[in-house]
């Protein structure tokens, strides 16, 4: 007998991908969907880059594009959640169609291209929720026109300072020409220069120092992760994400969908994120930050991100097969493995299989 999950999915999979998204967004603030109690569990607890989350579990960008649920995410059974990414101006992202399922991979190629309604409208939604619990990152990003993008990280820092727990500067879509180019050394250096240079100046303002993220691609190759690393610990940066979609396609079971342009996710990117996630805590030492995203669909998997060298992980693309239960019974599968590790808390766990990502062939 198919559970309502599963009926769930069928029906929504009877839609376009994105019609589906859509549908999802709205089911959750109508509150149709029920929200997941979880008892805290205090060995799931962890303190990073200052902030304190409930448990290492967040929903990864690219969902909440548009800061319309975070709340319903948090309800969801997630320790924090990260909404955008957001560009200063409005703007209508890549031709339709551009998000594809592949789903006996359990995957996702998208082309949107940061399609979104600009900082005022994220801006006006998150100031609504002042005073509510739950941690909420803000993920920013540059406009395609822009004529200077590092500026327009720069704005995402200012515009949204009083209201985000954490911030995520993204250079690392493949959907914006260009916009990867900003993972070199000189270019990286300019954009954190200018983006800390900010939070700088906001954080004498507001009293309190907002912890700043760096999204990067899976697609780096070793020169490309000794800069990012390099240039990363010559700077105040607080963390890593690791990582960002893929252009790879290999071992894809639909040739066709795999020929769409555009970004992979889900279970197929957990390999290679997870070893470019070791060789990026190999390289920055342990005390940076790093949230790990990736292919994660079960406790095992989020686990794994965690013994790879993560501090947090984040998922997206496979709680669209898996459904809205699927953070819920992360967290409590987390719990389980706690018990059968026999270890006080999760974070004794991380980089426990360090060696084994560094020598993983992907």
């Amino acid at each position: 007998m198919l559970d309502f999950a599963s009926l769930a999915r069928r029906g929504l999979f009877l839609f376009d991908a994105e019609t589906a998204h859509g549908m999802s967004v709205a089911a959750l603030k109508s509150g149709l969907l029920p929200s997941c109690r979880i008892s805290p569990d205090p060995r799931l607890a962890q303190t990073v880059a200052g902030l304190s989350f409930a448990n290492p579990l967040g929903m990864a960008a690219g969902y909440d594009k548009n800061a319309e649920v975070p709340d319903a995410l948090l309800s969801l059974g997630f320790g924090f959640a990260e909404i955008g990414t957001l560009t200063p101006k409005p703007q209508s992202g890549n031709p339709k169609p551009r998000i594809f399922r592949l789903v006996d991979d359990m995957a996702v190629i998208n082309r949107l291209g940061f399609n979104n309604e600009g900082h005022d409208a994220a801006y006006a939604r998150l100031s609504a929720r002042s005073g509510k619990s739950g941690l909420v990152g803000v993920n920013i990003g540059a406009n395609k026109d822009a004529e200077d993008r590092i500026a327009d990280y720069v704005a995402g820092i200012r515009r949204f300072y009083p209201v985000a727990s954490y911030f995520t500067a993204n250079i690392s879509s493949p959907n914006t020409p260009g916009l990867r180019d900003l993972q070199a050394r000189e270019s990286l250096a300019a954009l954190l220069s200018a983006v800390l240079a900010a939070r700088q100046e906001e954080a004498l303002r507001a009293g309190r120092r907002i912890p700043v993220f760096l999204k990067i691609a899976p697609d780096l190759t070793e020169e490309g992760m000794d800069d990012i690393a390099e240039v990363a610990l010559a700077h105040d940066l607080d963390g890593l994400i690791v990582s960002n979609t893929t252009l790879a396609r290999d071992g894809l079971s639909d040739p066709v969908v795999a020929k769409e342009a555009g970004g992979l996710s889900g279970k197929p990117l957990f390999d290679k994120s997870t070893a470019v996630l070791a060789r990026m805590r190999k390289r920055v030492g342990r005390d940076l930050a790093i949230i790990g995203v990736g292919g994660v669909s079960s406790a095992e998997t989020a686990l794994e991100k965690i013994r790879a060298g993560a501090d947090l992980v984040q998922l997206y693309s496979c709680m669209v097969y898996e459904g809205p239960g699927l953070p819920a019974r992360i967290v409590r599968g987390l719990s389980g493995l706690i018990d059968r590790e026999e270890v006080g808390n999760i974070r004794e766990l991380r980089d426990s299989r360090l060696d084994y990502w560094l020598s993983a062939k992907v």
